[in-house]
């Protein structure tokens, strides 16, 4: 093997060391979201709370977009597909932070990571990747583990538990959207816009519901540390966004995605710190269950693609 070869070598072990460092810090930083989310929903509707993170989104990316000079690159399907990535996170946020008024944040989280066997189905189902049996039955035991944490979250809070599953759902949805975007599309300038068209939404829900006296759309006036809260959601979601674009961009994804795991770790460690939250063994169990699901659609993914990358035409998974 030749200097240059080995060269190249080291280079991309040093790109994909990066890129998982990078991760590491999102993951650990990203449950910061939510636990600011969950102070500030105490006493503001979770519309706000939203608004204010795609407002800060916002703000903090608009002068890397006029930088790279991507803000105005838009047609009308552009345009379109940003609206509905807008509105898709917009559902996303809403749901979660309105079932974190009243669950705890690890519980919500967990079962939110149900959301990478959900994209698996809606893969196979709108864009026709094959999925074997094994990643199906993976699916199937991961949703009984969700199981497992929603049971005992649903006597204790009642439907609301199922909103990190409307989560989960909606952010898959955003992220096939998102897959047909980025083919041709600046990945600041894809944020920005999702800030744009989410804000925009949330605002005219947030006028439609003033004066209705709803927990989750009449909009109040930020009294206190809440103030600091709303900013903190908008700083922690900024800078854990940046981390993620920027880990993703020296390494491989199927490197990174089991590290997101860990975003449960750091969730359970934090909710116990701040609200003195940590889920029963039952819970655990459930945990264990979604992340081992988890874990094995990924692994699998790997292999797969290994086999089509050796052979043009493979069996069936």
């Amino acid at each position: 093997m030749t200097d240059i070869a080995l060269t190249r070598i080291a280079a991309a072990h040093r790109r994909i060391s990066y890129g998982l460092t990078l991760m590491v810090l999102s993951v650990l930083i990203s449950p910061g979201i939510d636990i600011l989310s969950k102070l500030a929903v105490a006493t503001l509707p979770s519309a706000e709370i939203t608004a204010a993170r795609f407002l800060l989104q916002v703000v903090f990316i608009l002068p890397v977009v006029l930088v790279r000079g991507t803000l105005f690159d838009l047609t009308w399907r552009k345009s379109a597909l940003h609206a509905l990535r807008g509105g898709l996170l917009l559902l996303t946020m809403l749901s979660f932070v309105t079932a974190l008024k009243v669950m705890e944040v690890a519980d919500a989280i967990a079962i939110f990571f149900v959301e990478p066997i959900i994209l698996t189905i809606l893969g196979s189902v709108f864009l026709k990747e094959t999925i074997g049996w094994r990643r199906y039955t993976a699916c199937g035991v991961g949703f009984l583990g969700a199981l497992l944490v929603i049971q005992p979250s649903m006597q204790e809070v009642g439907l609301i538990a199922l909103l990190p599953i409307v989560t989960a759902f909606s952010l898959a949805l955003f992220l096939l959207v998102t897959r047909m975007v980025a083919q041709n599309e600046d990945p600041w300038s894809m944020q920005f816009h999702a800030g744009i068209w989410g804000g925009l939404f949330c605002l005219v829900l947030m006028w439609l519901g003033e004066g209705s006296g709803s927990d989750v759309f009449d909009p109040v006036w930020p009294e206190g540390l809440t103030w600091i809260y709303l900013l903190g959601v908008g700083v922690t979601a900024t800078i854990s966004g940046v981390l993620g674009v920027y880990a993703y961009r020296a390494a491989p994804a199927s490197v990174l995605a089991p590290l997101q795991y860990l975003e449960i770790v750091s969730a359970t460690i934090l909710g116990w710190l701040v609200f003195g939250d940590l889920p029963d063994a039952l819970k655990w169990l459930g945990i264990a269950i979604i992340i081992g699901s988890g874990l094995y659609i990924i692994w699998r993914e790997r292999q797969v693609q290994k086999t089509a990358t050796v052979a043009p035409v493979s069996p069936a998974i």
